[in-house]
């Protein structure tokens, strides 16, 4: 357990996801925030206006916005770093791992799928 949880910080720790983290935030949501404190310091309305609305929906439960941060850090991560094996890799292996787990559950679906086509 102590090693998975050093692995995490490890790889959420590394200077270059932050960065790319950073820049994905940056346009997903820090604009609005840095406008929303512009607008709020010049008594700009349009600028508290827009900005207010877009956090506004951020706060839904229901907006993607975490997931297209994370997307776009990625991106940025092969984008910027692509000779970074470490994280990259760490990334692969995380895609894989998933894919093997929903390839799994799949099956194991359709195999309740057939006992109960059976029993019936």
């Amino acid at each position: 357990m102590k090693e998975k949880i050093k692995k995490i910080v490890q790889f959420i720790a590394n200077p270059r996801l932050l960065l790319c983290i950073l820049i994905a935030w940056l346009i997903t949501n820090g604009w609005s925030y840095i406008m929303f404190g512009f607008g709020t310091f010049c008594k700009i309305g349009w600028m508290i206006a827009v900005s207010g609305t877009y956090l506004a929906f951020l706060w839904l439960p229901f907006t993607p916005e975490k997931l297209i941060t994370v997307a776009l850090a990625m991106l940025f991560l092969k984008w910027f770093f692509p000779k970074d094996e470490k994280t990259l890799g760490i990334l692969k292996n995380m895609h894989s791992n998933f894919k093997i787990k929903r390839k799994e559950k799949k099956a194991k679906k359709e195999e309740q799928k057939e006992k109960k086509q059976i029993n019936d």
